[in-house]
């Protein structure tokens, strides 16, 4: 009986001592991966909007971007540090300067816009999916302004830019978004990091 009672006692301790290592000796959590985007679009399209209510930042503190800026947009499982270029006729052409070491696009355009402008940006989605450092990069596009009476669906964007064809054999993303479902844009965000991560688990081209 004594010896059961002592052998109780004996698992007791080992326990506790378990426990009290995990809760004491447990180091602090990987740190998250962070991955470097561009963010480009058309003038209006509201790229810098989209960006500062993910980094939770005051409306009355948006300004539009007219050159570039750069924000850490925090992730659970990631942190996006995303290059926004201005949108402006007299920025675009300069876009390309600012591609150098980005491991993933995100491509916002306004749904709901005229279409003049709705050609201009899918000219402009064209040249980034073929620009060299570009081409071989996850991208996220993203058909703003849903919730404006003349937005397009994703159906008619993907049909009017010619996505099928143009991006078949790249990895790209088209989702709806609006101000009004940041959960939904949130969902977008979350699975272009996906693709991230898959792209780094690919084995290095030589």
């Amino acid at each position: 009986m004594s010896e059961c009672i002592q052998l109780s006692f004996a698992v007791c301790r080992i326990g506790i001592y378990t426990c009290f290592r995990a809760l004491c000796c447990k180091g602090p959590p990987p740190p998250r991966p962070e991955y470097d985007l561009v963010c480009i679009g058309l003038s209006g399209s509201g790229k810098t909007t989209l960006l500062s209510q993910l980094c939770s930042e005051s409306p009355e503190n948006i300004v539009s971007t007219t050159g570039f800026s750069i924000k850490a947009v925090p992730f659970q499982n990631a942190i996006l540090n995303v290059k926004e270029l201005g949108g402006a006729d007299n920025i675009r052409k300069y876009w390309s300067r600012y591609y150098q070491g980005s491991q993933g696009v995100i491509f916002v355009l306004d749904s709901a816009s005229s279409e003049d402008d709705l050609e201009t940006a899918r000219n402009e989605l064209h040249s980034a999916l073929q620009h060299p450092q570009l081409c071989t990069l996850p991208f996220l596009i993203l058909a703003n302004h849903q919730d404006k009476p003349a937005a397009r669906s994703v159906q008619e964007i993907k049909k009017y830019f010619e996505l099928e064809p143009l991006a078949r054999g790249k990895r790209w993303i088209l989702k709806p978004c609006s101000l009004d479902d940041m959960e939904a844009v949130k969902d977008s965000f979350s699975l272009l990091i996906n693709l991230l991560e898959e792209r780094d688990f690919e084995p290095s081209r030589m």
